[in-house]
Formats: C-alpha cells, structure tokens, sequence
C-alpha cells in the first residue's frame, strides 16, 4: 500500500462520524424527570453526604472503582519520540480502548503540557481522588523512572508505568518458559540485554527478581557495552553495569545463553547469533524490524527458541497479555499499588496459561488443529479469553496475601465468573475470524470490482493478509478507478469475462448440463456467462476462486440466482438461508431467516434453525435456539404460532440434545430473567437465547434493521447458508466496513468447506 493511503486511511479511520476513538455514555436511566432528579440535583446530594462520611463509599456510588487515567506527556510516543501532548493523544485513546475491550475497564485519557518531573507528578497526584488506578505511558527516560517512582510512593492507588513493566511482564513469562524448554536454570543463564531504554531497565529488574544473576548480564546501549569504568555513568545504567573487559555487542553476546532485544532493528548478525551456547533464547523485540530477522534466525539456529514483538510469527511479545488484566485484579479487590508480588503473579499466570490445552476458540483464530506449549507457543496468544481470568484472579490473590489489598475477594468461582461476564463475546468472536481468515488467506473474487467500495475493501483485505482478492469486470474501467483513488492494487489479478472467451465457453457448458431440463439452452448459458455474478460463481464451481463476493449494486434475489444455478446446496440441505449476526452490547445474536424464505411452513422452520445451529456452532460459540412468534406457549393461536409450536415440537423430538424452545416473544427469548419467572420450564430459563428464529422473511427482515438502526448493533451478514461453495452477498450500499467483514466471513466459510 502506497504511503498516501496508509495515511489516508488512518486519519480517515480517527476523523469521520464522531472524532476520536471513545466516548462517554451513561451507565443509569436518564428517561425521566425522576431520573434527572435522581442523576443530578436533589437526588445526588445523598451519595455525596455517605461518601463525606466514608471516603471509601466512593467507590459503591460512584465509577472511580473501575475507571483508570492514561497519562502521558507526549515525550516517548511510540517510535516518534517527542512528539508532544496533543500530538500523543491518539496513542493515549488507543490505550484506552484496549482496556476497555480486553477487561472492560473504562479510561480517561489525560495529556499534560509539562516536561517538569515535580509539576507531572503534582499534577496526577492531585487526580488521586477521581481514578482507582494510573497507566503513566510514552513518557521518556530517565523521567518515567523517577515519576513512577514517586507517584507509587505518594499516591494510595495502583500506578504503572506500562512501557516499563508490560514488556518485563510479558518478556519475563516467556522466558521461564523458554528456559523450561531449553532445560536451562534462570540462576545460571547468561543473559545479553541490547537496550538500556525504560523497557529494558524494566524487564532486566524483573528477571533478577525472579532469579536471574546480575552478575550474569551485560546490558549494551547505543555506545557499546555498559561497563563499570565507563565515564559519566548515569545512576540508573548503573545498576547493570559490567566489570567485563568487553566493548561491543558482538563480544558480549558470544557464549550467551539469551539475547533480549529491546534497541533496533538489524542489529544482531547471523555470525553473533552462531557464537551464543547451544540451545540459544532470542526475543527480538524491536518492532517493526526485529533485531534480528525471524527467518534468518530459525534458519541460522535450528536450536534456537525466538520471540519477537511482531504478530506475524510465534511467540509474539505484546504488552496487552498483561496491562488490562493487571489493572483489573487491582480494580477489583481495591490494591493501593502495583507492587513486585503482583507482577510475579501475572508472570507466572502468564507462564503458566501457555502450559494448559488452548480452547477450541484459540486453535480456531489462529487456524491451527491444535496448539501446543512447545518452542513455538511460550507464551499465550492475544485472543485468549482465559488471560481475563487468570491473571486478573492471579493478581487480585498477590494483592491480597502483600497486604496492598483493601477489599477481599472470598468467592473465587463468583469472582471469575463475573470476570467472564465482563469481557461478553461481541468483539471478541469477531476478531478471532479475523485472525482465523489471515492464518490462509482465499482467493476471493469481487463480481462488481468496478465500483470504488469494492476496491477499497479489497485493497484493505489484501494488505491485511485477510484474502487474495480477483477483480472481475472490464479491465479499463478498474484501473480506471484504482488510478483515480489511487488504490495499490497494481498486483492484483484482474479478469474479464467478456475477453476470456475459453472461459465463458467452458462455463456454459456447465451450467448448460445443469440446467438443460429446467429449461436453458447452450445459447441462453452462454449469454448468462457474461453476466458477472454467474462468471464469478462459475469461477469459484470450478476451483478457480475459492469463495466470491457480490451484490453492492443489486437486489438479493438477482445476486443469489446464479449461486443456486451454478453451485446449488449442500447435499443434506433442502433449503438455503440468510443470517445475520448481530454485534450487540449484550454479545453476538444471531438472526435467520432474513434474507431468502418467505413464509416458510412448520418443517421450512425445522430446516432453518438446523442450518441455523450448525453455523453458529462453527463460530464456537453453543447455539441457544428461539423460535419467534407474537405469543407464548399458547398463549395466542393463529396461523404464525401454531406453525412455530409444530416447528417446536418436531424438533424437541428429533433432537433433543439440541437447546431450542419457543414458540416465545423476543423479550422473552432474549431476557432469561423474564422468561424463568414465568416459564421455568422452558429449556432457555437459564441463559438467554442468542438465535433467534423468525416465522417469516418479513419480521426477521424487520427486526434486523431496527436492531441496526435503534439498537445501534453493527449487523454482519447475510451470512449465505446451505451453499455447496461459499458466495456471500453485501446488502446493497454496505459501506467499505460492512464489506470488509463479509469477506472474513467467506474466507473462513471457504477454510472450513475445504477442510471438510
């Protein structure tokens, strides 16, 4: 991608809609008159006078107990350096997004105009009273060590300097790991640390009090060697100085058993990484070049074991394995710091997670059959839901038995079960398929390529390693748009249907033996070929393309036509079916039919909510089935429930295992609570539905666009189902987005359709 578009679409991505990436949104009714009263004045006068007799009670009336301040002071952005207050807030909303969609804690970012030690730590001082906890971030050395320092020495609350700690947490996990492996004692290891930044202070601080020697490491910065005799020795590189006679990097590192990279790129060479002792530990943690190539790493030492900061190979070094859940556990039992005990623990939680079978979800996001604690996976992948739980609970206990805790946690299986709670399914689900898609990426024809969406998405699903895009239409009037948008699709192939007379010819004769006796002669087939939609599903018949995308610019009905034509349904599915999954607050709802039966009859409903069931299963998610109707077991008749109630009914009886009730109202289906008090019986007393079956196209239509519109839930779909080759169709007017999320869907239908 061209560097105008990256920058494009970044500042597209913060500028359009709403500015920024977050916002603050009430947490209690505000309906009423009585509701505003209550909100604000007279009613809020009474949590003020309990909190001014109990400073503590702040914490029961208010959102402090869960709200974190992100601050910064714009002097070590990234790898932008200082770049300034304002300049660093993007970074600052971008961490805080993080805490919220990992651990579901709520941040206010706080930029502060002064490069003053004394005015900084002041100032946050000062903020003590409105946050339960502080991430200091992109502040520069040596600064950052003196303002931590001080502000967790003053304040009564949890302070951490992230790109200090993060990175010593995350490193140090994998490290005990990798020394497991390697069948190598942390007392005795000989460890290089190229870096003397905050992070590599940090992380060399933290494998010493995990048993690490000091007399054992060599720490180099830009100069060479940190030596004992070097002149001018600042206090802090000091800690870590050497009385070894050596200079260079290249000296320090031979006979070492672990390489930590935290300085630059392409700095270690093969001939360095040859002179270390056998069974080497490498983390190369410079982003975005490695200290050393991954590649050329594996390929010098078939011993080694190698991590990098990198996401596109193993044993990925990312601080948000550990930020989220250490505040969490913090949050949650009150913790007046951050201290070594409970970085310990997150440590060893870390540690220990990459040990423990890896849940179907996590194989799943990564594409892999079945991942396992070995030397490519020390530590755990990002996508794990189990971090929530187990460093959070690890950390809270730490809190807890060093005294720093000022709330008690006694329910441990409560606790955790709230953890997961917090952290739902929504995002989550939808960025392991995004995860999953990118693990092998398909060959995705776009059947309206002349259109700039359609473009734009494909050129994002390209450069994200999400799929290989094919743009079908005529030639001229692509390139056309790619060169008016300036799109970086040079690479990408380019077919048209009216040129590639073998192709068309091959096709139709195709679709000819298909369909001679419903009607169409080799003629007819042929000038159907030239429409795109039945090109670009001959394509994906013939192996040619491996799933296609269409319907931007057409109606549902002439889009899914040809699919039905060329490639027709699974062998056991009479029927197809649209669905949407719908990205609600509450987590990912399924919706079907919406898109393709009309008024489908008692055993059309029976075949729907099969479909239905085995799709989301494949989501790795349990299908907690609803059929729909306006009444409630019975209690209305009419054409709609009766033939919902027999639906039902077949359906207890030929598969019982399955968890599906109905006929029932959606906020019966959907509210648990409503449906046990008054229908305990119900097989979805116990949790919520999360499909929902319509009894006809017109109130699953209905009912996802109002969800889209007034419950502001961002609709995914339709999902095409009963298909033979995966073809998915966009609503018409789908923005880039919209597209974007139904070509991870159709890549990872294609990975699972060729994997069965």
């Amino acid at each position: 991608m061209s560097r105008f578009n990256k920058k494009q679409d970044a500042l597209d991505y913060h500028s359009q809609g709403r500015p920024g990436k977050v916002q603050v949104i009430p947490t209690k009714p505000t309906n009423s008159q009585r509701d505003l009263s209550l909100a604000y004045s007279p009613g809020v006068a009474e949590p003020c006078l309990m909190i001014a007799d109990n400073k503590e009670d702040v914490y029961k009336y208010t959102a402090k107990g869960n709200l974190v301040a992100v601050i910064s002071n714009g002097t070590a952005v990234l790898g932008l350096g200082d770049i300034g207050p304002e300049a660093g807030k993007p970074v600052m909303e971008g961490k805080g997004l993080l805490f919220k969609i990992y651990a579901d804690i709520d941040v206010f970012d706080l930029e502060l105009d002064t490069k003053n030690v004394d005015e900084f730590v002041r100032i946050v001082k000062a903020l003590e009273p409105t946050f339960g906890g502080i991430n200091l971030e992109d502040i520069k050395a040596p600064e950052c060590f003196e303002i931590e320092r001080r502000l967790k020495a003053e304040m009564n609350i949890p302070v951490m300097h992230d790109d200090q700690h993060g990175t010593a947490i995350i490193s140090a996990s994998a490290l005990l790991n990798a020394c497991e492996l390697q069948q190598k004692k942390l007392e005795d290891i000989k460890i290089v640390v190229n870096g003397a930044g905050a992070a590599a202070i940090s992380c060399t601080r933290l494998y010493v009090s995990l048993g690490a020697k000091k007399e054992n490491i060599v720490m180099c910065d830009r100069t060479g060697v940190i030596r004992d005799d070097r002149e001018k020795l600042d206090a802090i590189k000091a800690e870590f100085a050497t009385p070894r006679k050596i200079s260079t990097l290249a000296e320090a590192i031979e006979g070492a058993d672990v390489f930590i990279g935290l300085s630059s790129g392409k700095c270690v060479t093969p001939e360095m990484l040859l002179s270390m002792a056998a069974n080497p530990i490498v983390f190369a943690m410079s982003n975005p070049d490695p200290e050393i190539a991954y590649d050329v790493a594996i390929a010098t030492r078939k011993d080694i074991i190698m991590a990098t900061g990198r996401s596109d190979y193993p044993n990925q070094v990312n601080n948000v394995l550990g930020f989220p859940y250490i505040f969490r556990g913090a949050l949650d039992v009150r913790a007046t710091s951050i201290n070594e005990e409970m970085k310990i623990a997150a440590v060893k939680a870390i540690a220990d997670l990459a040990k423990k079978p890896v849940p179907e979800a996590v194989n799943m996001a990564y594409n892999q059959k079945n991942i396992r604690f070995g030397k490519d996976y020390i530590i755990p992948k990002p996508m794990d839901s189990r971090l929530m739980t187990n460093v959070s609970m690890a950390v809270a206990k730490a809190a807890m038995d060093s005294g720093v805790a000022r709330k008690s946690i006694t329910d441990w299986p409560a606790y955790e079960e709230e953890l997961k709670r917090r952290i739902g399914g929504d995002d989550t689900i939808f960025r392991a398929l995004i995860n999953k898609a990118k693990q092998d990426p398909k060959r995705v024809v776009f059947a309206e390529a002349d259109n700039y969406k359609i473009l734009k998405a494909a050129q994002i699903v390209r450069d994200e390693h999400i799929a290989i895009p094919v743009l079908l239409g005529n030639k001229a009037a692509i390139e056309k748009i790619i060169a008016e948008h300036e799109l970086d699709l040079a690479d990408v192939e380019i077919i048209d249907n009216f040129t590639e007379t073998a192709r068309l010819n091959k096709y139709a004769e195709a679709l000819y033996e298909k369909r001679q006796r419903r009607g169409i002669t080799l003629p007819e087939a042929t000038k159907l070929m030239r429409d795109r939609n039945y090109f670009g599903t001959s394509m994906v018949e013939f192996g040619e393309a491996d799933a296609m995308i269409s319907g931007l610019t057409k109606n549902y009905a002439t889009t899914i036509r040809p699919a039905l034509h060329v490639i027709g349904t699974e062998a056991d599915v009479p029927r197809v079916a649209g669905m949407y999954m719908m990205m609600t607050r509450k987590g990912p709802v399924f919706l079907g039919d919406t898109t393709v039966n009309v008024n489908p009859s008692a055993e059309d409903l029976v075949d729907l909510t099969l479909l239905l069931e085995r799709a989301v299963r494949r989501f790795n998610i349990q299908p907690r089935i609803a059929l729909l109707s306006y009444s409630n077991y019975g209690s209305n008749n009419g054409a709609v429930p009766e033939k919902v109630r027999k639906a039902v009914k077949i359906l207890h009886d030929r598969h019982p295992e399955l968890i599906i009730d109905g006929e029932m109202q959606a906020n019966f289906a959907t509210n648990n609570t409503l449906l046990r008090d008054n229908f305990p019986f119900s097989k979805l007393a116990d949790a919520p539905a999360n499909t929902l079956v319509f009894p006809n196209l017109e109130s699953g239509n209905i009912a996802y666009k109002l969800l889209q519109e007034l419950g502001e839930a961002e609709a995914i779909g339709p999902i095409l189902l009963g298909l033979k080759k995966p073809v998915h169709i966009v609503q018409m007017g789908s923005s880039v987005r919209e597209i974007v999320n139904m070509i991870t869907i159709a890549v990872v239908d294609a990975q699972e359709k060729q994997k069965r």
